[in-house]
């Protein structure tokens, strides 16, 4: 891993005959077209809705398919206490839109 990987869900995606996007996807989606410095830090991954999510699954286990998702190269020491930074499969990964935009 060059880069640390950022798991989006791919934009409108179909989910019983509706057209959804994920908000908290957006979000992250919004600020790496507002510092174009962050887009080259990460490896983007755009993934389908229905679980599992072959992308993830092998990385983080089952249990943490959630999107949006930073899977870390590795984990700084200098992160502020309160972020919290999780481990599933040897592999630290932050979860959520704030926590992913305060890391």
């Amino acid at each position: 891993m060059n880069h640390d990987q950022l798991f989006l869900l791919k934009p409108d995606f179909q989910d019983r005959g509706k057209t959804y996007f994920c908000p908290s996807c957006a979000e992250i989606g919004g600020l790496l077209e507002f510092s174009p410095a962050l887009k080259q830090r990460v490896d983007v991954h755009y993934v389908d809705f229905p679980r599992p999510r072959p992308e993830l699954a092998p990385l983080l286990g089952e249990e943490n398919q959630s999107c949006p998702v930073l899977v870390l190269k590795s984990v700084p020491s200098n992160l502020p206490a309160h972020l919290a930074v999780r481990h599933a499969n040897s592999h630290a990964f932050v979860e959520g839109a704030r926590e992913i935009a305060e890391y």
